[in-house]
């Protein structure tokens, strides 16, 4: 599939030896979490190819797509203290205080994920990143929208405004 691309445009692009080298052994790394699984490289190599000047993928361009995969799958917190979570604005108080510790802290860790996520499809399947795997059908967005309601909560009670 690296070797050679064609756009939408039918022009056909090309890695440089060195840049196909360099994204190949990041894209099989530890570091590459693809989460979103073959979309998520189809549409790296399309960002790329889009930007490649003259058909040729360099070694800058594959940079800057590494250093922004990098960015994008940071981990919620990361180099940051994780923003509190205020359950009691979000469930009626009998819900809330009916809680287990077990219970509030994942509810906690689900909204905020939610909140630093920009969709309900991208909340679930940064949630779901290893069980969606093991499953026939990947339905993310259902399993979080389901989850949240075992709680009377919705996607966009959840979600940060703005």
């Amino acid at each position: 599939m690296l070797a050679r691309f064609a756009t939408d445009s039918g022009r056909a692009v090309r890695f440089n030896v060195e840049a196909k080298a360099k994204y190949l052994q990041f894209a099989r790394s530890a570091e590459a979490l693809w989460n979103g699984n073959f979309r998520d490289l189809m549409a790296s190599v399309t960002r790329m190819a889009t930007l490649a000047d003259g058909g040729r993928i360099s070694t800058a361009l594959v940079d800057a797509e590494i250093q922004r995969l990098q960015w994008l799958w940071k981990p919620v917190g990361h180099g940051q203290a994780e923003a509190a979570v205020e359950l009691g604005s979000l469930l009626p108080q009998e819900i809330e205080e009916s809680l287990d510790l077990f219970d509030r802290l994942q509810l906690e860790a689900v909204v905020r994920i939610c909140q630093a996520s920009s969709t309900l499809s991208e909340a679930g399947r940064r949630l779901f990143d290893r069980s969606r795997a093991q499953r026939t059908v990947i339905n993310d967005a259902d399993r979080l929208r389901k989850y949240l309601l075992k709680f009377g909560l919705t996607w966009d009670m959840v979600k940060r405004p703005g």
